[in-house]
């Protein structure tokens, strides 16, 4: 299964890139084997104006089914990161 990070109007740091990953395989492990490819997209919505603007949004390409698309809005991005995850 590939992973791929991406960003919009976030800095991607090596540690937020591992961290995304983490939470990722650890929620969709044991789907391993039906997924060919995940896409993971961050971004602050609002920019400096604040509020529940962290966007976590993964789409979940399966073999021979449907995408799967989650999108999670938080105030703070791990929050968003960990909502979609679970």
């Amino acid at each position: 299964m590939k992973i791929k990070v991406q960003t919009r109007h976030l800095a991607l740091t090596s540690e937020l890139k591992e961290y995304v990953k983490r939470r990722i395989l650890f929620a969709l492990d044991s789907r391993f084997d039906k997924i060919k490819r995940v896409i993971v997209t961050l971004s602050d919505i609002n920019g400096p104006k604040g509020g529940e603007d962290m966007r976590c949004q993964v789409l979940v390409k399966l073999d021979g089914q449907k995408d799967i698309v989650i999108d999670h809005k938080q105030a703070h991005l791990r929050s968003a990161i960990d909502k979609a995850a679970d």
